[in-house]
């Protein structure tokens, strides 16, 4: 059942001393902007609002969430800093007497709402600016940035070890719920760690030599992993065939754990795939999985010197005046970027119902095109570097004032990325998959948004 906000304050919240629950400007500015219904109709149109048992209030969720990226704040250390602050307290609509909600509770919601609630949570606090006139939508600077997953560098090694643990971690537990024999199962990641180490070793002799036997190695685990992987086919067979004897006695945990290994198994199986592929010289993968736990991610290049290689997913970020993120896109794969400008104009004229008058972006969008088709779209001025050499004309007009004032206030968006990866958590994921990562990043630009309209001027 669906509860969109909580009864009035207790006697008790009443009773306190007005300087000690007097919200800070900050605070007192968002929780002012979350008071419109709008921010409640994502929810209405997900959640039942008669059957069931009662949510937590939506107010005191977003609330949450607001602080929670606001401050880089894990899920029970906010329940802790909320349950001994009373200032955040009364701004998250939480009464003394009652308890702040779980951290267990927060996550099951997060998930059950899913990217399309916070999308549409950041379209109503866009919506709110365009009404209080603090945004018109007249530039536009798009840029893109990588949004790096949670999981280690990844290795052909690596991975396989990482498929043999987890394979022989849940094989374990299948066999002590008496769903598979002990001894049709062998344990081999012991001699998979000592092929690791050995790898660490000869990489320390930086030689072709050493680069030849890395290979020999990873042949090895490669091996080993094939033989892991039958013999838990067999245990997931086996564990069938138990569980379609038993019925409805078995557990639905115990169920899940079956459907785990096979999954594991398939993700493992890819993986083999690919280091075979590497192992015969084919380094050109298109749908490379570089995680077990993560394989929607995907190996991202941008150019740094610090990093020539990212993991992660790639965001589309539209940046208007003072600042504010109007739309933002969390893409699949390693897309060019001139292929998606066009695209972010067209979701600006839906979103202001009139095409910006100036465009920015790197040299990255200037793709053959795309100045045309902004013109053919109604933006007046584009300010878009061409890529390579460029004639006497094209450097005329990539000198003209108008030109160079754009790309200097498009070199502020580095600084909004900056931010964003530091201060509101866009710079690792700690959600897994394309949909976690979507919600990440959506509840981390609300709060940026949110944070940005509290502090203006």
């Amino acid at each position: 059942m669906l509860r969109l906000k909580d009864p009035q304050l207790t006697l008790w919240d009443a009773l306190l001393p007005s300087d000690l629950v007097q919200l800070n400007p900050e605070l007192a500015r968002v929780d002012e902007l979350l008071e419109d219904d709008k921010f409640m109709t994502p929810f209405i149109s997900r959640f039942e609002a008669r059957l069931g048992r009662p949510t937590i209030p939506m107010e005191t969720y977003l609330r949450l969430m607001y602080l929670k990226h606001r401050y880089g704040l894990g899920y029970e250390v906010l329940v802790q800093e909320v349950n001994d602050s009373i200032k955040w307290r009364r701004f998250c609509r939480i009464p003394l007497t009652q308890k702040v909600p779980h951290a267990t509770t927060l996550i099951k919601l997060t998930k059950r709402c899913g990217p399309g609630v916070v999308e549409e949570l950041n379209k109503a606090l866009v919506q709110e600016a365009r009404e209080e006139k603090i945004i018109r939508g007249r530039k536009l600077q798009v840029d893109t940035t990588v949004v790096e997953a949670n999981i280690h560098h990844p290795t052909d090694a690596g991975l396989l070890a990482d498929g043999v643990r987890v394979i022989t971690r849940t094989v374990k537990k299948i066999q002590e719920a008496g769903l598979a024999i002990a001894g049709t199962f062998h344990n081999r990641q012991r001699s998979i760690k000592k092929r690791i180490y050995e790898i660490n070793k000869v990489l320390k002799r930086r030689s072709n030599e050493a680069y030849q036997e890395v290979r020999e190695i990873t042949g090895a685990i490669l091996k080993t992993t094939r033989k892991v992987i039958t013999e838990a086919a067999s245990i997931v067979r086996e564990a069938k065939d138990t569980l379609q004897q038993q019925g409805d006695q078995v557990k639905g945990k115990i169920r899940a754990l079956v459907q785990t290994l096979e999954e594991t198994i398939s993700r493992t199986e890819k993986i083999v795939t690919q280091t075979a592929a590497v192992q015969e010289g084919n380094l050109h993968l298109p749908d490379r999985v570089v995680s077990i736990f993560d394989t929607e991610a995907r190996p991202i290049k941008k150019g740094k010197a610090n990093a020539p290689v990212e993991f992660g997913y790639k965001v589309l970020i539209q940046e208007v005046e003072h600042k504010i993120i109007i739309g933002y896109k969390v893409l699949r794969g390693n897309p060019a970027d001139d292929t998606l400008l066009l695209g972010a104009v067209e979701d600006h004229i839906k979103t202001f119902n009139h095409p910006p008058r100036a465009l920015a972006a790197d040299r990255g969008f200037g793709g053959s095109g795309n100045e045309s088709g902004c013109h053919q779209l109604g933006v007046k001025q584009v300010s878009l570097p061409r890529k390579g050499k460029i004639s006497k004309a094209r450097k005329a007009y990539q000198s003209q004032s108008w030109f160079k004032r754009l790309q200097r206030w498009r070199a502020g968006g580095e600084a909004t990325i900056s931010l964003l990866k530091r201060k509101y958590g866009l710079r690792r994921s700690l959600s897994r998959g394309y949909e976690g990562t979507t919600t990440w990043v959506g509840y981390g630009i609300l709060a940026y948004n949110l944070h940005r309209l509290a502090t203006m001027v």
